[in-house]
């Protein structure tokens, strides 16, 4: 009995312990950066003014930028009063902490049209990355909000601020944080998560920033870490920041290379918006990441920076003229179309979710291999332009219009 008491302690305490070693992790997307969420039973048919909404608060300021949703808590970055804040809040909606991190981005011209928080933050652990739309990073703790330290790209790296501001949210692994500061000698950098300091810098093609979010590729021979800046789509060693290859993308006007590229079976996959842009793009990646191939292009299916996702043989993404369009992988051919609102897209359970820049939320499905809608409603809250991407976590769904953030109950 003492024996049997003995070994069920050690089992208890160990799995105790391996509970507690569990990181929280949380970033732009999903926890694949691909829009795809890994939730169930999620509802197949919304109330016809939409789900139950279980809170909203319009105290995040201003901006575009996406929550991110942890097992306890919400992230999301915001403008108030010319600063940038960096918000946390539990799940029931309460304010928790905000930090300040620097002036907030104002934009001249055009694009003072557009101003305010762009990027979504990161959470590994009990730390959170943030970045302002000035270039400004800032590592704090989840808990207290208390900040651990901030590096400033265009101060500190020799960055360049772009027309929009930076956009990019960070990718954050392997004891490193990724970012683009987007200058002639640091390209490309890898700060050290715990103090920011750099453990490397890539000039790779000293080309400027597209407002890109990148992902990070375990190949057979190496990581690699793949970005699109104003003129081409990159592969950069993790491990040292050495450019490997590149795909030039065409443009005739802005060079915005905004999607967040995804890679599925060998493959990248991404999306352009630009007058002359190449569109829909597949290219084959070698192993050692320093080949990409054109295995197809669609110029005709663009999307600036509403996001794409691949998935069941297919690659879907909304299109100006507002439709949903689905495209053969192996092609790169329209296979079907849905008359749907442009905007950002999102994926779980079986269900596709968008937001039109029109503020309609829509739930759609596939049935009989044909895109179909289930139900939509109309954003009331909040402010400005429609541009931020949904989030689903725990059966809710979080939508940021501007000033105000919601909660919706989806499961």
């Amino acid at each position: 009995m003492k024996k049997f008491n003995f070994i069920t302690a050690i089992f208890i305490f160990t799995m105790l312990l391996n509970s507690s070693c569990k990181e929280d992790f949380a970033q732009w997307r999903g926890i694949n950066r691909d829009g795809i969420y890994q939730e169930t039973n999620l509802l197949d048919q919304w109330p016809e003014n939409g789900p139950e909404e279980i809170w909203a608060t319009e105290i995040v300021g201003t901006g575009y930028a996406s929550p991110t949703v942890t097992n306890d808590k919400l992230f999301v970055n915001g403008e108030i009063d010319s600063m940038s804040y960096l918000f946390a809040f539990n799940l029931n909606g309460e304010l928790l902490w905000k930090t300040p991190n620097g002036k907030e981005f104002f934009g001249n011209g055009f694009s003072a049209t557009y101003p305010g928080a762009r990027s979504a933050p990161t959470v590994v652990g009990d730390l959170v990355y943030s970045c302002s739309s000035l270039g400004r990073i800032l590592c704090c703790d989840v808990a207290t909000g208390k900040e651990v330290w901030t590096v400033e790209m265009v101060k500190d790296l020799g960055g360049y601020e772009n027309m929009f501001g930076f956009s990019e949210s960070l990718v954050v692994e392997d004891g490193k944080v990724y970012c683009f500061p987007g200058g002639v000698e640091t390209n490309f950098a890898a700060l050290d998560m715990n103090t920011g300091k750099p453990v490397w810098t890539s000039k790779a093609l000293s080309d400027t920033n597209a407002y890109c979010s990148p992902i990070t590729i375990n190949l057979p021979e190496k990581k690699v870490l793949v970005m699109s800046t104003r003129h081409n789509l990159l592969t950069v060693d993790c491990n040292s920041g050495e450019l490997l290859g590149s795909y030039p993308i065409v443009y005739k006007y802005d060079g915005e290379h905004c999607n967040t590229p995804i890679y599925q079976d060998g493959h990248i996959y991404f999306v352009t918006m630009d007058k002359g842009a190449c569109g829909a793009v597949k290219l084959k990646l070698s192993d050692d990441g320093t080949q990409l191939t054109e295995v197809w292009r669609n110029e005709k299916v663009k999307n600036d920076f509403s996001g794409f996702m691949v998935l069941n043989n297919k690659f879907y993404t909304t299109i100006k003229g507002n439709w949903l369009k689905a495209l053969d992988v192996e092609t790169g051919q329209v296979i079907d179309s849905l008359q749907n609102a442009y905007g950002s897209i999102i994926y779980a359970d079986n269900k596709f979710i968008t937001y039109g820049r029109n503020g309609t939320v829509s739930l759609l499905s596939e049935k009989e291999n044909k895109l179909v809608e289930n139900s939509s409603f109309k954003v009331q809250k909040g402010n400005r332009q429609h541009f931020s991407h949904p989030v689903i976590a725990k059966g809710i769904m979080y939508i940021r219009h501007g000033k105000a953030l919601m909660a919706y109950k989806i499961k």
